[in-house]
Order: C-alpha cells, then sequence, then structure tokens
C-alpha cells in the first residue's frame, strides 16, 4: 500500500520531470533559432511561439484536469511538459527540413 510519503514523492518526481521536459521544449525552439540566422528576431519569434504555444495547451490542459483529475497538478504539469518537448523538438528538426 502506497504511504503518504511515497504519494508525495512521486508527485514531486512528476513535477520535476515536467519541469525538465518545458525546458526541452524550449531548448528545441532556441536551437531552432539560432539555426535558422540566430538573430534577435528568430529568438524572439521562436520564444514567442514557445510561450502562445504553452499558454494555449496549457489551458486546454487545464480544462482536462479540472474535468478528469481535480487537484493533480502534477499530473498536468508533466503532460504540458511533454507536449512543449514534442513541440520544440519537431520545430527543432523542421528546420533542417525546410528549403
Amino acid at each position: 500500500m502506497e504511504t503518504s510519503h511515497d504519494a508525495s514523492v512521486a508527485r514531486s518526481r512528476r513535477i520535476w520531470l515536467g519541469a525538465i521536459l518545458l525546458v526541452v521544449g524550449l531548448a528545441g525552439h532556441v536551437l531552432a533559432a539560432r539555426a535558422t540566422g540566430g538573430s534577435a528576431v528568430h529568438y524572439q519569434h521562436h520564444i514567442a511561439a514557445f510561450i502562445g504555444a504553452s499558454v494555449v495547451t496549457g489551458a486546454i490542459i487545464a480544462g482536462l484536469g479540472w474535468r478528469f483529475w481535480k487537484g493533480r497538478h502534477d499530473i498536468s504539469l508533466l503532460i504540458l511538459g511533454v507536449v512543449q518537448a514534442v513541440f520544440g523538438l519537431l520545430v527543432y528538426a523542421g528546420t533542417f527540413g525546410a528549403s
């Protein structure tokens, strides 16, 4: 049986993993900005895209969290981190496929 300490540790790990995945997503956008020219405008656009995507997907995930897993903010953050990491890596990979 899981104790409250075990549950607390699991939540803490999910929060950290979600935060790390958010950083991975941001890194994908920053690396894509560098690969496409590296000017200040490139960085501004990619970081704004990361923030905009985080707001939009965060609102959707928050709505789903409110409906299906109330009070489990760790799961919401983990899902947001996964989504943003995938988006960031796709944006970075897309810079090499563009002609």
